[in-house]
């Protein structure tokens, strides 16, 4: 991908499905990735990382320390993924406070304590991209609302950044994607061996979207090649959010 070659990466959550492809897309094209999950023992096999640590995203200090390990190794950070998150809370009858809290601390406080780490470098340098991995969620309701919340927070801060620190050759989009196929659903599989296969039918591409996709986009938003793209939102959702086909299948009388 272009401009890529040589930067320093750094990818949050890089242990998870999503994380892996990203560590593998950037080092495929060039890149030094800096993997950063609050997984320690899961790190260990991320195979295409040349800086490993483990942090929870939601201590600031934390992450301060570790930026500056993983910079202090690799040079300053070119390129950051807002990548880890999480969700458990199903419903709004589910989501009691703690879980609220838990979830807006790490899919939205998480990204903005590793932004705020990297920042001082990219704004010194005059140069620098973040792409925030937000969600669907974010976008219209699909059930986990504190997830959810915070996702939509996530697009509203990508569009704070780049607004605010364009000036300093910052940009800073946001990706949406829909149901991607990684380990995090193994539970929900687990309950309903199905659900993967029943869920194709809202989708117009006809299927859930692979991690390497997600990758692919996240690579574009990073590269040269998205040189005068900051503030946009991407979905990456095999058409979810363009409409719903079961719903239109209704209205018309055609077969889904």
């Amino acid at each position: 991908m272009k401009g890529l070659a040589g930067r320093v990466v750094l990818v949050t959550g890089a242990a998870g499905g999503i994380g892996r492809a990203l560590g593998a897309g950037f080092a495929a094209a060039g890149a030094r990735v800096a993997a950063l999950d609050g997984r320690g023992d899961a790190l260990d096999a991320v195979p295409d990382a040349a800086f490993r640590v483990a942090v929870d995203i939601r201590d600031a200090a934390g992450i301060a320390a570790a930026v500056e390990r993983a910079e202090a190794a690799l040079g300053m950070i070119d390129v950051l993924v807002n990548n880890a998150g999480y969700t458990h809370a199903e419903s709004l009858e589910t989501t009691d406070a703690a879980a609220w809290q838990a979830e807006i601390e790490v899919n939205l406080t998480g990204a903005r304590n590793v932004t705020t780490a990297v920042l001082a470098g990219m704004k010194g340098r005059r140069r620098g991209a973040i792409v925030n991995v937000a969600s669907v969620n974010g976008l219209l309701h699909l059930g986990n609302p504190a997830y959810s919340a915070a996702k939509a927070g996530l697009i509203a801060y990508t569009r704070a950044l780049a607004v605010e620190l364009g000036r300093y050759g910052i940009r800073a989009n946001a990706l949406c994607p829909g149901t991607v196929r990684t380990p995090a659903w193994a539970e929900r599989v687990a309950a309903r061996p199905a659900i993967l296969e029943r869920m194709r039918r809202f989708y117009p591409l006809d299927r859930v979207v692979e991690p390497e996709e997600v990758a692919d986009a996240a690579l574009f938003l990073a590269s040269d090649a998205a040189s005068a793209v900051t503030g946009a939102v991407l979905t990456v959702d095999c058409g979810l959010t363009a409409g719903n086909r079961p719903m239109a299948a209704e209205i018309t009388g055609e077969d889904v």
